[in-house]
């Protein structure tokens, strides 16, 4: 019923910027928690950040580096990636939780876009 779709991700050297977004379908998207997670190649998916109605929590990793935001008049959720390390080389996906309840937990959310590749060389 959902459909994420990202787009953004690319090659970008250390200490460079990208911003992903993710478009997502459905008439209720201001009342979903919108989360951005990612998965190095033989690792496993890790959360790296989320937005509710009221609120955003970020991955230890990520802070201070990384921004989440939401457009809700366009269905739109982005996340500016700054400073950018090799380690956050991954690929990034969009996922949406119907109740938009803040969460770093990736069985909390319903729906899933197919995700960007980032790579950040060193």
């Amino acid at each position: 019923q959902v459909q994420l779709v990202e787009s953004g991700g690319g090659l970008v050297q250390a200490g460079g910027s990208l911003r992903l977004s993710c478009a997502a379908s459905g008439r209720s998207f201001s009342s979903y928690t919108m989360g951005w997670f990612r998965q190095a190649q033989g690792k496993e998916r890790d959360f790296v950040a989320a937005i509710s109605r009221y609120r955003s929590n970020y991955a230890d990793p990520v802070k201070g580096r990384f921004a989440i935001s939401r457009d809700n008049a366009k269905n739109m959720v982005y996340l500016q990636m700054n400073s950018l390390k090799p380690e956050d080389t991954a690929v990034y996906y969009c996922a949406a939780d119907r109740d938009g309840a803040i969460s770093d937990i990736s069985r909390d959310y319903e729906y899933w876009g197919q995700g960007t590749q980032v790579t950040v060389s060193s």
